[in-house]
C-alpha cells in the first residue's frame, strides 16, 4: 500500500531547471517512481545529459531548452510536452535564481526584472498554460517551488523574497481556479548544498541558526516532492510546506 500510493507509473512530467540541484533530484525520483520527464532549463546540452539518466532508468527523456523568464519559451515548452507525450500529469516549476546586488540603490532596474520573470513571471505563465489543459483533460499536480527567503525578510534578498512570496500567494489563488481537477502546492526550501550555493555555504553562523543544525542535501527535496506528485498527498491543496531544517 506504501509504495502504491508513492506510483508514478505513467506520469508525464515537466520540470523546469531540471538539469541540476533539486531539479535533477526530482527528475530522477519522479523516473525512478515510474514517470517519464521533460526535462527543461536554458542549457540543452546539460538537459540532455539528465535525459540519459533518466533513460538508464528505463523511463522516457524529452531534453528541452527553455529560458522560463520568457513568455514565448513557456509558450514552446508546454506546447513541446504536448506534442511528445500528448498530456501532463505533473508540472514543478523549479528554475530559479538570486543573485545579489551590490546594495539596494544598486540593484539595476535590468537585475530587479530578470529575478522577477524567472521566480514569478515564468511559473504564472507556464501554469497557466499546462494547468488550464489539466482543467480540461484527466486533471494532474503543480508543485512550485518558493524559498524561506518568502518568510524570512532580509534587505539583500527583497526582489528574490517578494518574487517567492508571491509564488505563496499564486500557489493558493491556482488551488482555487483549477480546483477540483487539479492540485497546486509549494514547497519553499531552505538552504541546500546544491551547486550555485557558493557564498554561504562556509558561514558556520548560518548553519548553528537551523533546527537541524546543518544545510540539506540535494537527494533530502525528494520525499516532499513525491509526496506532492503522487496520491500521496491525495487531500492536500493550496498548501506551502517548509523545507528547510528549521529555519525559525
Amino acid at each position: 500500500m506504501t509504495a502504491k500510493i508513492f506510483d508514478l507509473s505513467n506520469k508525464i512530467a515537466v520540470v523546469t531547471g531540471g538539469s541540476r540541484g533539486l531539479g535533477r533530484q526530482m527528475v530522477l525520483a519522479f523516473a525512478k517512481a515510474g514517470a517519464d520527464v521533460v526535462i527543461a532549463s536554458r542549457k540543452l546540452d546539460a538537459c540532455q545529459v539528465v535525459a540519459k539518466e533518466v533513460e538508464a532508468l528505463g523511463r522516457r527523456a524529452l531534453p528541452f531548452a527553455a529560458h522560463v523568464g520568457k513568455w514565448s519559451d513557456n509558450d514552446a515548452l508546454a506546447d513541446a510536452a504536448y506534442k511528445h507525450f500528448g498530456r501532463v500529469d505533473i508540472l514543478v516549476n523549479n528554475a530559479g535564481m538570486s543573485p545579489l546586488a551590490p546594495s539596494l540603490s544598486e540593484t539595476s532596474e535590468e537585475l530587479f526584472d530578470k529575478i522577477v520573470d524567472v521566480n514569478f513571471k515564468g511559473p504564472f505563465r507556464l501554469s497557466s498554460l499546462i494547468g488550464e489543459r489539466m482543467v480540461k483533460g484527466d486533471g494532474g499536480v503543480i508543485i512550485n517551488l518558493s524559498s524561506t527567503a518568502a518568510f524570512l525578510p532580509m534587505a539583500h534578498t527583497i526582489p528574490y523574497g517578494g518574487a517567492k512570496a508571491a509564488i505563496g500567494v499564486m500557489t493558493v489563488a491556482l488551488a482555487k481556479a483549477f480546483a477540483p481537477k487539479v492540485r497546486v502546492n509549494c514547497i519553499a526550501p531552505g538552504p541546500f548544498l546544491t551547486d550555485v550555493s557558493t557564498v554561504w555555504r562556509e558561514n558556520e553562523a548560518a548553519k548553528n541558526a537551523l533546527g537541524l543544525k546543518r544545510f540539506g542535501e540535494p537527494e533530502e527535496i525528494v520525499g516532499t516532492a513525491l509526496y506532492l506528485a503522487s496520491d500521496a498527498s491525495s487531500y492536500t491543496t493550496g498548501q506551502v510546506i517548509r523545507v528547510d531544517g528549521g529555519s525559525w
